[in-house]
């Protein structure tokens, strides 16, 4: 099987080739890139105009698969993750049964092999049952096709016990996909600690929750050695602590997710549970540093924590509806409206954090155009305009605050081992 994709503008981050160029595919790997091919193929694809970048690899997204099939399943979520255009993404492990041994590991794996061509890799649990009581079976996790071990939606409260699952980590080469929040400072807190919480009557999630767990996890990771990834910053203070951990030779990486780096306290909807999200929305000023490290390259990575909820789930107030937005469809036209037209990222940059460096955060052999890698590809469309609209997702939930948001940028073909996964109607 051959696939021919002509005249688009290749973005390749691992090397910083930027040109106009056609892009020959062949029995699922890329055979040549050059100034024109005029080799015929089994299905040719005009892409003028459009970005070639290597496929998005989310590091975190929640499929609710097992236990929770009604708001996502494997496969509704990569179909989400292939119109976003994502051929990789990371699933957390809070569903029910908790994903902390090697049969829930398996399971998913082959569930997305059966039901899917986006590659689904299934992050295992630090704890059993993720109690933060004892270890769950990392070893055999890994041995299962695990790629990180993470405790996402909570933290690890007993500092001993996560510094023992970062020498293991550390000994598998695997990196621990943080959730940073000290759960004693919530005090049932559902919205930033700032005036729209005053003014709306509600109890607020201050910075220093998400602040003191990434200094304690920075901390044990330059005791252990382990690769430390901290997931959704939202603080200004998380990309100063980024930046001091990464001078001082801690082995880190970090993400900003889309709303985060797009929408502020001050967006907020009242009563609105579609902006209830953990962590939580946060200042302007706090955008403005998530912002400023993504273009410096302290926040290296964007990820989604796509959080499917069904429309049930979030009908009700802010004080009981549950935390998550979901992402995977809407992440890649936030990033280029606000970062790359916003002057924060060129394409190139946008390509990086969103492909190359999860691959690299993970160890895969991915994020990358070259002759013989893997063909893990999306065409993007950076002239197109439109408003998001709920109803057009492939996701089984609905729980977006970007409907009826004007962006620009779109997906228009989503690759993934050579075989076109995605492709828009337009």
């Amino acid at each position: 099987m051959t696939l021919l994709i002509k005249n688009g503008r290749v973005l390749n981050p691992s090397n910083g080739q930027d040109c106009v160029a056609d892009l020959l595919i062949r029995d699922g790997s890329i055979a040549e890139i050059s100034p024109q091919i005029s080799e015929s193929a089994d299905r040719e694809i005009n892409v003028a105009g459009c970005f070639v970048m290597p496929g998005f690899i989310d590091l975190h997204v929640h499929l609710r698969d097992p236990g929770f099939e009604y708001k996502e399943t494997v496969a509704t979520g990569a179909a989400a993750a292939a119109r976003g255009g994502f051929t990789t993404i990371v699933a957390m492990p809070n569903t029910k049964p908790a994903a902390d041994n090697p049969d829930v590991i398996r399971y998913v794996h082959n569930k997305a092999q059966s039901t899917s061509k986006v590659n689904v890799l299934q992050a295992g649990a630090v704890t059993q049952k993720m109690a933060g009581e004892q270890l769950s079976d990392i070893e055999g996790m890994v041995q299962a096709g695990s790629p990180a071990i993470s405790e996402d939606g909570k933290s690890v409260m007993d500092a001993s016990l996560m510094q023992q699952a970062m020498r293991i980590a550390n000994q598998l080469d695997i990196p621990v996909l943080s959730h940073c929040e000290e759960k004693t400072l919530l005090h049932g807190g559902v919205v930033n600690d700032d005036e729209n919480a005053a003014k709306n009557g509600l109890p607020g999630i201050s910075n220093l929750v998400e602040n003191m767990i990434a200094v304690r996890d920075v901390m044990l990771a330059k005791d252990t050695g382990a690769k430390l990834h901290l997931c959704h910053c939202s603080t200004k203070e998380s990309v100063e602590i980024v930046k001091l951990a990464r001078e001082r030779g801690v082995r880190i990486s970090a993400e900003a997710c889309p709303h985060h780096f797009t929408l502020s306290s001050d967006d907020m909807v009242p009563g609105d549970t579609n902006f209830k999200m953990n962590p939580p929305l946060r200042t302007r000023e706090d955008v403005q540093a998530l912002r400023g490290g993504l273009r410096d390259g302290i926040i290296d990575v964007i990820a989604t924590d796509h959080a499917p909820h069904s429309q049930s789930d979030k009908n009700d107030s802010m004080l009981r509806a549950p935390f998550g937005i979901i992402g995977l469809e809407t992440a890649a036209a936030l990033a280029y409206t606000e970062l790359v037209l916003g002057g924060y990222l060129t394409p190139m940059q946008m390509a990086e954090r969103m492909s190359l460096r999860p691959a690299q955060v993970l160890g895969l052999d991915k994020g990358s155009i070259e002759p013989g890698k893997p063909a893990d590809i999306v065409i993007f469309d950076p002239e197109v305009t439109y408003e998001i609209h709920a109803a057009d997702f492939a996701s089984k939930s609905r729980n977006t605050p970007f409907h009826g948001r004007r962006v620009t940028g779109a997906v228009r073909v989503t690759i993934a081992g050579g075989e076109v996964i995605y492709q828009s109607a337009q």
